[in-house]
C-alpha cells in the first residue's frame, strides 16, 4: 500500500493497487481522490476534505488552501 499526502489537510492517505499489495491477501480501499476544479487546478483530496469543499458553488483552488 502507498501513500499521498491530501492537498487539503496534509494527511498521508494510502492508494490502493498497483503492485504494492501483490504478495498479500491485503485489500485496502483508495482513501482520496483526484479532483480537477472549475479553476482547471488539480488537487488529491481525502474523501473527509472533499466533504468539506463548497456546495453552492464550484471549488477552486483557494477553498483547498482554505481547508
Amino acid at each position: 500500500m502507498t501513500t499521498q499526502p491530501c492537498d487539503g489537510c496534509g494527511e498521508d492517505v494510502s492508494i490502493a493497487g498497483g503492485i504494492a499489495n501483490i504478495w498479500t491477501r491485503e485489500s485496502r480501499t483508495t482513501d482520496g481522490l483526484a479532483l480537477e476544479l472549475a479553476d482547471g487546478s488539480d488537487h488529491f483530496l481525502c474523501y473527509d476534505c472533499i466533504e468539506r469543499l463548497p456546495d453552492e458553488r464550484e471549488p477552486t483552488a483557494d477553498d483547498v488552501a482554505d481547508l
